[in-house]
């Protein structure tokens, strides 16, 4: 049974009723927002309302919102920044938890960096930078939360969530939580047992090195200077919208199809980076999705490799 199945039943009405009542009980009416545009929480500004989006603070919120998700039978969907979604102009059915900048706690103690999902990575990075370790320098520009970060592996310039990650805080979705040390975490390329599991990531313990702040900072510095000449940063987009095939890189596939810059409407492969698709502004998540399609068959048909996309495609279709 799917979110729509659950959501067309006659009683499905009364049981988002229900469920908002009950979240009054558990967050303020600032923390609630009812038929919310999810175009306005995603970096590629698409996607259409959400049922209910709700805003955490504390863990226990975050726990008490899931359990009484799982009672009234109402399906959960979990965000950050929502810089590697790609929602439905559908919207969402059910309920949509934002672990963003509201639940984005940091304390570092020694080598030990312990931090909230929602924290944003650029954030963090700068947090990590006065305290002087090394290690992070990688995650920097990646547009993201440390959750989404840990929850898909997320990686840059030779390194990866995996080698910082000593442990994990996360709950499952009837309310459980679970510590996961690293090796329990399964980490692979752009996946995790958090993915597989359909855990939400709550908090992180990072096991980093003391290093040089002026080296560091120098780092981070050569990484920026090559994200902003090198890729669409101030345009919509999702990030990487491909995976990386085993032996290949889809920007290059995609560039050797003979797709730089390629258009239809408002959707565009990005000419810098060609392993960026773009929303020129007003695309449509049909013409999004087309688009996508487009692309992964004319490389297809120049290269026999048939690309997987790396953003999350979400949401009523």
């Amino acid at each position: 049974m799917n979110n729509t199945d659950i959501l067309n039943k006659d009683n499905s009405g009364k049981a988002l009723d229900f469920l908002i009542d009950e979240l009054k009980h558990i967050l303020r009416e600032d923390q609630i927002a009812i038929n919310e545009p999810m175009r306005n929480h995603t970096t590629f500004r698409i996607g259409g309302p959400a049922d209910i989006m709700v805003f955490p603070e504390e863990e226990l919120q975050i726990v008490s919102i899931m359990e009484k998700a799982s009672e009234k039978g109402i399906p959960c969907t979990i965000i950050g920044n929502g810089s590697n979604i790609l929602v439905s102009d559908r919207g969402i059915r059910g309920l949509v938890i934002k672990i963003a900048d509201s639940f984005a706690g940091c304390s570092i103690e020694g080598n030990a960096v312990w931090a909230q999902a929602g924290i944003r990575l650029t954030a963090l990075s700068r947090l990590i930078l006065e305290a002087e370790l090394a290690g992070f320098e990688f995650a920097s520009g990646i547009p993201g939360t440390l959750g989404g970060g840990v929850y898909m592996n997320a990686g840059a310039y030779d390194s990866e969530m995996k080698n910082i990650v000593k442990s994990v805080r996360v709950i499952d979705r009837e309310g459980r939580i679970t510590e996961l040390e690293n090796e329990q975490m399964k980490f692979g390329y752009r996946k995790s047992l958090a993915m597989e599991k359909g855990y939400i990531v709550l908090s992180v313990c990072l096991e980093l090195e003391k290093g040089s702040r002026d080296k560091i900072k120098a780092k981070i510095d050569d990484f920026t200077e090559k994200r902003v000449s090198k890729q669409p940063v101030s345009e919509f987009s999702a990030g990487s919208t491909f995976k990386r095939p085993p032996g290949h890189f889809a920007g290059k596939l995609i560039e050797e199809a003979g797709l730089r810059g390629y258009t239809k409407g408002d959707a565009k492969v990005s000419e810098k980076h060609c392993g960026f698709v773009i929303n020129k502004g007003s695309c449509t998540f049909e013409e999004m999705i087309m688009f996508i399609e487009d692309v992964k068959r004319r490389v297809f048909e120049n290269s026999g490799i048939m690309l997987e996309e790396e953003v999350r495609i979400i949401g009523e279709r």
